[in-house]
């Protein structure tokens, strides 16, 4: 069926968009890949194709365009090909609606022309050990100074994608207690500069999968943080992490459902391509069934992907629509890259096929951004149960 979901300007950007990683990426990729992580260079380039100012007001030098959709054609464009940009979608795709939505004039003037530009890469830590999806649990803190100049950080966060290259980072940190009545009181977000004395990147986290993403464990000790850094009201930081939530689970949603249609155009490559007991695999009726069958839940994710993301541009999109689109691509994509695999037989282990990393890279979609079973919790809980 034809999307109608992206109209000409979008299927301009995505040829530019292929171009790119046709020309500066694929031919480098699997250097990255060996690295586990992209150069840091090459995110001026990416601020150059003007992917970073898409979304930001033009008074702060962005195109000012309030729509999803091209990094929705980047997500799909990259997984297409194999490849990864690292961090650059957290950059964009979480860090971006924070400072959009909370920060001051004068902190967007600070910020958005270096996020823009490439200079100043941002990441986001909410998660830390032993506490996983209960981010109400958070231990960090930040205590305000005698003279209400500046919070002092102390604390850990763990699985923080673009933790290594980052320039700043969203922290969430307890700057009060929780009440009587409400444990999610208290949290505020801090804008911390990581040149700043006491900020520690510690391991770089060696993955199952998106090898090329930098993960980062950060750690915190005696940082000072201005009070013109905070982001929002102070105590209120919980409040902001659930209003941006649904765009990052949609984009969860968005990966998954890109990943499994990759993965059908890879086995599609590999079955015509390989031949055993004298005909190509493409040509055997199991393989048709299994990758008809594949192309049918792919269709079914696409339908979800497409009307999430007409909801999102409309500021329609929910909490609990995101959590269903997120749990049922990424049901979808688990199936469809593991019967891709099975038909690639014992090359579809093999790293150097796009089909094994994929199937690696897929495994956290059912983790982060709210594992399976809190997206079932939120369904639940809007089905009044």
């Amino acid at each position: 069926m034809q999307r109608t979901v992206f109209n000409d300007e979008h299927e301009a950007f995505r040829k530019t968009a292929r171009a790119f990683i046709e020309s500066r990426v694929a031919p480098v990729y699997d250097q990255w890949y060996e690295a586990g992580i992209v150069p840091r260079e090459f995110y001026t380039e990416l601020a150059d194709l003007g992917v970073f100012g898409i979304e930001v007001p033009e008074q702060y030098g962005g195109a000012g365009i309030e729509s999803f959709k091209f990094q929705a054609i980047l997500v799909e464009e990259t997984t297409r090909a194999g490849v990864s940009f690292g961090g650059s979608g957290v950059h964009v795709g979480l860090c971006l609606p924070y400072l959009k939505n909370l920060a001051t004039d004068e902190q967007k003037q600070r910020w958005l022309p270096g996020f823009i530009s490439g200079e100043i890469m941002f990441a986001i830590a909410m998660t830390e050990p032993g506490t996983g999806s209960d981010l109400a649990g958070m231990r960090t803190t930040a205590q305000l100074s005698e003279d209400g100049t500046h919070y002092v950080l102390n604390g850990a966060k763990t699985f923080i994608t673009g933790g290594v290259h980052a320039d700043r980072v969203i922290v969430c940190a307890r700057t009060a207690p929780p009440s009587d009545t409400d444990r999610r009181h208290g949290i505020s977000l801090l804008v911390v500069d990581t040149t700043s004395p006491g900020y520690a990147v510690g391991r770089k986290l060696d993955k199952l999968g998106l090898k090329v993403s930098d993960t980062a464990e950060l750690s915190f000790t005696d940082v000072r943080v201005p009070v013109s850094d905070l982001l929002g009201e102070a105590d209120k930081g919980f409040r902001y992490l659930g209003q941006n939530l649904p765009q990052e689970r949609l984009s969860i949603a968005l990966g998954a459902y890109a990943q499994a249609k990759a993965a059908i155009r890879f086995t599609l490559e590999y079955t015509r391509g390989r031949s055993v007991f004298g005909q190509p695999v493409a040509q055997f009726q199991n393989t048709k069934f299994e990758l008809a069958a594949c192309q049918a839940e792919v269709d079914a994710a696409e339908a979800v992907v497409d009307r999430a993301l007409e909801a999102l541009d409309r500021d329609e999109l929910t909490a609990a629509d995101a959590a269903s689109a997120k749990l049922f691509c990424s049901e979808v994509a688990s199936r469809v890259i593991d019967r891709c695999l099975q038909l690639h037989g014992g090359y579809g282990y093999i790293n150097e096929y796009p089909v094994a990393r994929l199937y690696a890279d897929n495994r956290v979609n059912r983790i982060y951004g709210g594992t399976s079973e809190v997206m079932k919790m939120i369904i639940a809980k809007e089905m009044g149960l």
